[in-house]
């Protein structure tokens, strides 16, 4: 089944395909490329444009947000909300860059370029299922013989990114249990459910953590999987990356996770909500938690976003209006925004090229 949404996923996978697996006879000529990459390019960005306007105009909770967001910023000024658009350069910049050391076996991408495949990126990935689009935007600022190889490098950089979400989200719900017993009397000591959960966790973080750095092992994996031998020339480039490189995308996901855990935590302090600061990161740490395991589509999370932040921020703060305001703040600000910029990126983008491109 086609999930809406991921037609421009799809018929970029069918293009690329035919570039790079049928003979020179057959492949596209050069003027056959650039209308299509102007055609394409315009497609997607009118497309895209259109869907982010209409799954925000569909958000139920966003006209209350969005009139608490600016009452209260117009009380307090518009100081932090700057800062916090500012730190959303520095949050996709630290993803550039990662994506950029992960590409560099493939070849040289420049950090502006990379920049921009990032937006692409979050653009195309607005209204696919887990963000899966994400990795279609990315390649197409790639040569077309390093597309598919690209996909693996850029699942590595997700990897880690996943790891940190579930060490941090560890702490925070250890946090979390403890907080859950005290308001319901005073009891620090988990109840057997929760212990359970803790110890899958655990055991779920220790398992992603030894196949992170033994890479190797999925490899070997497609060797000995007849029906996925086929593809396994465009994964070989995840068992190049060394324990150093591993563990510089680790700092560089860990960063960024700092980054955008400020960015929400400067929110809900500038939109009225009280609570001590460490108390409200380890609330944080749980909530994208939760969104990193569930299957949702990026642009219409923000119903299951707000919900699964009022339960645990909820804990912390009576101020339901402010800790609603934020969550939608965060979701325009790191996300639409950056998917309308990708949009308009797209305009300039060659899905087709040539490898001296």
């Amino acid at each position: 089944m086609i999930v809406p949404g991921s037609m421009p996923r799809i018929i970029f996978v069918l293009f690329a395909k035919r570039r790079l697996f049928l003979p020179k006879s057959e492949q596209l000529n050069k003027s056959t490329k650039i209308i299509l990459n102007y055609v394409l390019g315009g497609a997607l960005c009118v497309w895209l444009t259109f869907a982010i306007y209409q799954q925000i105009l569909h958000q139920q909770n966003l006209p209350a947000a969005w009139t608490h967001m600016k009452t209260t910023v117009m009380e307090k000024g518009w100081l932090l909300m700057l800062v916090v658009v500012v730190m959303m350069f520095l949050n996709w910049g630290l993803e550039a860059r990662k994506w950029q050391l992960l590409v560099q076996p493939l070849e040289e991408v420049p950090f502006r370029r990379a920049f921009g495949a990032i937006l692409s990126g979050v653009s195309l990935s607005v209204n696919t299922p887990n963000r899966i689009g994400e990795y279609g935007g990315r390649i197409l600022y790639l040569r077309n013989k390093n597309k598919l190889k690209a996909i693996a490098a850029t699942i590595v950089g997700s990897f880690s990114q996943l790891i940190i979400t579930i060490v941090f989200g560890l702490i925070g719900f250890i946090y979390y249990i403890n907080q859950y017993e005290m308001t319901r009397g005073g009891n620090f000591e988990p109840a057997v459910r929760e212990k359970l959960l803790l110890a899958f966790l655990l055991v779920i973080c220790t398992l992603v953590l030894i196949l992170y750095f033994r890479l190797q092992i999925i490899v070997t994996l497609f060797e000995k999987i007849p029906w996925l031998r086929k593809v396994k020339v465009f994964i070989q480039i995840i068992a190049r990356y060394s324990p150093t490189e591993l563990r510089k995308l680790l700092l560089l996901s860990a960063l960024r996770y700092t980054v955008f855990s400020a960015q929400y935590l400067i929110l809900l302090y500038a939109l009225g909500v009280s609570f001590v600061w460490w108390q409200g990161f380890f609330m944080i740490n749980v909530i994208y938690l939760v969104m990193a395991v569930l299957p949702t589509i990026a642009i219409a999370e923000i119903g299951l976003r707000g919900s699964v932040s009022m339960h645990f921020l909820g804990l912390l703060s009576t101020n339901a209006a402010g800790i609603l305001a934020a969550t939608v703040a965060i979701w325009l600000i790191n996300l639409v925004l950056p998917a309308v910029m990708g949009s308009l990126l797209l305009l300039g983008v060659k899905i087709f090229k040539t490898n001296s491109d």
